[in-house]
């Protein structure tokens, strides 16, 4: 059947929740039709990483493949550095590129960083639209000198509607929940050494850690040597639609992560009532208050996320109102219907203006 549908062809990772609620985004709210292309080879490894780079070589005459079959009339992608660079090579125009954290110049010791920035200069340059997902993102762009006239600071948001404010985990004891991946930079071990000193100072808590990832058989040999196995839940990957449940039966959501762009997972937390403890780095800091609607907890400090722990769970007025604030806050800033709506009109308006031109 024919479809007069816009045609979007998106660059990048489909299995990454963020870029699932951007492309789920535009379809509902702006009746795009998205078809995806990404590299095959995941990014752990050398040698996987050496094959992902030769895969990389000869993305763009099979891109060109997929545009020449489905004709589409914007490209979209994720990461400055990557994908981003092939979306400006492509010839299509309107071209939108999405960084992902507060850098895509990442790792900072990397011998590639001098190669990475050109590429990046390069997207930003002959890029249509950027987003920056959060206002910690824009300082990275000023740095290299962005147009900022043509930068949407928007964050995606997040569904309402599943993550609803219907918290009902027990005020008598620590309900913890992680939902981030489990790779190394997310930092879980130091969550688990945390848990430890609670446990031998004899408060009584659940763990649950969401998720699958590279650390996963180490973190449970980490919470059998630390004697606190049982305490904690490993569930493994589990459907999206699992999570708000998850999350309504927490208490205190933790994230300790070294480095963080704009966090889905963070406003999920805030908008079920989940007390948040996160790391503080500019990421949370757009977002979190020290000890006013949330907790900042110094990178890799296990010991001071024990006692923040301790602190805010014998201080339960301030945790009902900082819960409340920030349900207030993801309502009026967050809200995935609202911000999506404005995102994908803004992407009708790019392919109307290029077609006039």
């Amino acid at each position: 059947m024919k479809t007069n549908k816009r045609k979007i062809l998106f660059l990048g990772e489909t299995y990454r929740a963020d870029a699932i609620t951007w492309m789920n985004g535009l379809k509902e709210f702006g009746d795009f039709e998205i078809v995806t292309w990404e590299l095959k080879t995941p990014s752990c490894g050398i040698i996987n990483r050496v094959i992902r780079l030769f895969e990389y070589t000869l993305a763009l005459s099979k891109i060109k493949k997929i545009i020449a079959s489905y004709k589409p009339e914007m490209v979209i992608a994720e990461r400055t550095t990557s994908y981003g660079f092939l979306a400006v090579l492509t010839g299509i125009k309107p071209v939108v590129i999405a960084q992902q954290g507060i850098t895509d110049l990442w790792p900072s010791s990397s011998i590639l960083l001098p190669l990475k920035r050109k590429i990046q200069d390069y997207a930003f340059k002959k890029a249509d639209l950027i987003h920056a997902w959060g206002p910690v993102m824009t300082v990275s762009m000023r740095k290299a000198k962005v147009d900022m006239n043509k930068v949407l600071v928007l964050a995606k948001g997040i569904d309402l509607s599943a993550f609803e404010n219907k918290n009902t985990a027990s005020i008598s004891k620590i309900n913890a929940i992680v939902t981030r991946s489990l790779s190394p930079e997310y930092r879980h071990d130091v969550i688990i050494k945390s848990f430890a000193i609670l446990h031998g100072k004899g408060f009584d808590f659940e763990l649950t850690i969401v998720g699958d990832g590279v650390q996963l058989s180490t973190l449970k040999e980490l919470a059998k040597t630390l004697q606190i196995d049982t305490k904690i839940n490993f569930t493994g990957k589990i459907p999206n639609t699992q999570l708000p449940q998850l999350l309504q039966q927490s208490n205190f959501y933790i994230s300790m992560p070294i480095t963080e762009g704009v966090s889905a997972s963070l406003f999920e937390a805030m908008a079920t009532n989940c007390y948040p403890i996160v790391t503080d780095i500019p990421g949370n800091q757009s977002w979190i208050r020290h000890r006013e609607n949330g907790q900042l907890i110094a990178v890799d400090d296990y010991k001071m996320l024990a006692s923040e722990l301790i602190w805010a769970k014998e201080n339960p007025a301030l945790r009902n109102e900082a819960i409340e604030k920030n349900r207030k806050f993801v309502e009026e800033n967050a809200d995935y219907k609202i911000n999506m709506k404005i995102i994908a009109d803004r992407y009708h308006e790019l392919i109307k203006n290029t077609k006039k031109n």
